[in-house]
């Protein structure tokens, strides 16, 4: 078929010198660098961003009810407040439950450097106070706490407008506390 006859689309690659489809197919690629590369950016920046949300989600007040044990194998039913305070990279928390006999009491104040979370803890009612370090990400906080004769560990994970809250302790009399919460 003569170049004439040839659709138009066909014309210019037909009367173009050898190697210029070739150009032409290396030129149309181009873009898609740039593009991959914000990708991978988003990609590896994503996390950061997920952990930002998570402490920025917390803020406000919760309610919500669970469980005591102490460390002679004893439980009890509580139900418990928590409020969280700050934003960007500060979090402040307040978390109080009651029960028949129990209360707790715990504070905290943290710090976010990148996914690492770093502060004190205390709980009021047993009178026990130490440093927290930890992570942060999408959906969880990790943090262990020590000082003063005791250690532990606490774990806040959300889920929308939920999270669980779970303690566990050595040391002091209060074993662990685990309670589910929905923002108020």
């Amino acid at each position: 078929m003569p170049a004439a006859e040839l659709p138009s689309s066909f014309q210019a690659s037909a009367a173009a010198p050898p190697g210029a489809a070739a150009r032409r197919r290396h030129r149309a690629r181009l873009p898609v660098r740039p593009i991959a590369g914000v990708l991978a950016a988003l990609i590896v920046l994503s996390p950061v961003a997920w952990a930002d949300s998570l402490l920025d989600n917390l803020l406000g007040s919760w309610g919500g009810s669970g469980q005591i044990r102490y460390d002679d194998g004893k439980a009890e039913d509580i139900k418990c407040t928590a409020y969280y305070t700050g934003g960007g990279d500060k979090l402040r928390l307040a978390i109080r439950c009651r029960g028949g006999s129990a209360e707790v009491e715990i504070r905290g104040e943290l710090a976010a450097q990148g996914d690492k979370l770093a502060g004190t803890w205390e709980e009021r009612t047993f009178k026990a106070a130490g440093e927290a370090t930890g992570r942060y990400a999408a959906d969880k906080m990790i943090l262990s706490v020590t000082g003063g004769g005791f250690s532990g560990a606490m774990t806040v994970t959300t889920a929308g407008a939920k999270q669980v809250v779970t303690i566990s302790a050595e040391g002091i009399k209060m074993r662990s506390v685990n309670v589910t919460l929905a923002k108020s």
